[in-house]
């Protein structure tokens, strides 16, 4: 497996990074044992969580991810050092969404208590705190990474604009930057990437890892009418992709997959990873034969046609 160097943070990652929002929601504690092993199995390296998934689902509190996790780590088939994990803070765990520095060093100690260990590869900040200072934030971060903690400190759904008053005020305030941002990104979904963002990350040398890179599961092309989503855990953020773009993009999808001899969602995480700027897509799995998927996408390479009809698509 190809691993790709993370930004500045030193640490190296595969292609695709496994996205633990599934682990409690989607996928009971067995089945994400299952896929955990063989993703690892495979040549993958990363997990990506939050300490607010799965709070979303009934009769879960929030946590219930990083739980799973914690105890597929204290099972031992993978070493600590051979797995890089990701996980974040900010989200309304109960008290609102906030990056104060009190809170951020309690739920640190929650985020690592429920990992059963005692050091994060990757905070990071989960949502804008205009409450907040960077400094204040990024000041908390910086007394983690003294402490052993934290390895390396990123951000989620900041745009051009903010990200580059993170970099000001980490510099003015003499404390670590965040050297990774986790935007929305994928072929339905490009304009709060493509543009300033990517161009600041290029500029920066910040390392990109993507969420909803299947857009929720639609660009596996599982769902194409309505009654397709009618049920399913995820109805109601699939079909807001059921437009006359979404239909273009899984006709093109469909086109470029035939001719690949690959299936949909393969061909749309191998475009993400030719994109500028991009490290690794974020996508999950809930079974074995979705997880098969995940790992032909690392190794298929597009042409440059194939990659100009799918953009032309998602335009």
């Amino acid at each position: 497996m190809d691993m790709r160097r993370l930004g500045k943070t030193g640490l190296s990652i595969a292609p695709i990074v496994f996205g633990g929002n599934v682990f409690g929601w989607t996928a009971d504690e067995k089945t994400s044992f299952d896929i955990l092993d063989a993703f690892f199995d495979a040549g993958f390296n990363t997990i990506d969580t939050a300490d607010v998934y799965s709070a979303w689902v009934p009769g879960n509190k929030g946590g219930d991810s990083e739980e799973i996790i914690g105890k597929w780590l204290k099972r031992g088939k993978v070493s600590r050092d051979k797995a890089v994990i990701i996980t974040k803070v900010g989200s309304d765990m109960g008290q609102g969404k906030t990056l104060k520095e009190t809170y951020i060093l309690k739920a640190v100690e929650d985020s690592l208590r429920r990992l059963q260990t005692d050091y994060i590869d990757l905070y990071l900040s989960h949502w804008p705190d205009e409450n907040t200072p960077y400094e204040e934030t990024l000041g908390a971060f910086a007394k983690l990474k003294q402490q052993g903690k934290i390895r390396a400190i990123g951000c989620s759904n900041l745009d051009a604009t903010q990200l580059q008053a993170s970099f000001d005020a980490a510099e003015k305030a003499g404390v670590p930057r965040y050297d990774v941002i986790q935007p929305e990104y994928n072929l339905y979904e490009r304009a709060s990437f493509e543009g300033p963002l990517a161009d600041l990350c290029v500029k920066e040398d910040i390392g990109v890892i993507t969420y909803f890179s299947l857009a929720a599961g639609f660009l596996s092309g599982k769902y194409r009418t309505k009654a397709d989503t009618e049920g399913r855990a995820r109805e109601g953020r699939v079909a807001q992709y059921l437009d006359d773009k979404g239909m273009r993009i899984l006709a093109a999808l469909d086109k470029v997959a035939a001719e690949a001899g690959a299936k949909p969602a393969e061909i749309a995480l191998a475009w993400l990873l030719r994109k500028k700027g991009m490290t690794a897509p974020i996508a999950s799995a809930t079974s074995l034969s979705q997880l098969d998927s995940l790992t032909k996408s690392a190794t298929l390479s597009l042409s440059d046609d194939a990659m100009a009809l799918l953009d032309k698509a998602g335009a």
